[in-house]
């Protein structure tokens, strides 16, 4: 049977973005796991703020590319920043532009519906993100995608990753292990 492929990306296209971060130890996570993953960095895809007249105009190549990719995947894992106790507005964008229907090319919700996400945070505050994350869960399962239980939210982001980029507290990484475990077998049962 072929292997689940995931998308993994960042809420952020900050260079050095702690969520960034994250993203690639939940990607070495997956593949370990036997995932096919395809770690993305959205500050690959600049996409204007949605607006219903652009739209109409035709959509931006960037959303056409990153759509693409998120149809391809059979589930994918989101690090999200937290920005006032919520989502950062790039990736609200970013869901907002992917869920639009483009004409002859994909219809509106293909991406999302159907799906399986996990949700992962991390921030310098004590909470780790845990606030945008439930946001994000109530929109992501609002347009069809199934979110697993069991959100990572790792506080102290600036000092939960070694010179190495892994976690540096065991607690966190087994429960981002638990996570992917979790990810990687519910798209495989999906995908069959």
């Amino acid at each position: 049977m072929k292997p689940p492929r995931l998308l993994i990306f960042a809420g952020s296209a900050r260079r050095d973005s702690l969520n960034k971060k994250l993203a690639a130890v939940a990607a070495k996570h997956a593949e370990a796991l036997g995932a096919e993953v395809d770690l993305v960095d959205l500050a690959d895809y600049p996409m204007p703020l949605y607006d219903g007249d652009l739209e109409a105009e035709g959509f931006p190549p960037s959303v056409s590319a990153f759509r693409e990719r998120m149809i391809a995947a059979d589930g994918f894992l989101i690090a999200s920043p937290e920005y006032n106790g919520s989502l950062t507005p790039l990736l609200k964008n970013t869901i907002d532009w992917v869920s639009r229907p483009e004409e002859g090319v994909a219809e509106g919700l293909v991406a999302y519906r159907g799906k399986v996400a996990a949700l992962v945070a991390t921030s310098p505050g004590g909470l780790g993100g845990l606030r945008g994350l439930g946001h994000l869960r109530t929109i992501l399962s609002g347009i069809g995608t199934h979110v697993i239980p069991g959100d990572v939210a790792i506080g102290s982001g600036f000092q939960a990753f070694d010179e190495k980029g892994a976690l540096t507290d065991e607690g966190a990484a087994s429960r981002l292990q638990a996570t992917m475990e979790s990810l990687v077998r519910t798209a495989g049962a999906l995908r069959s």
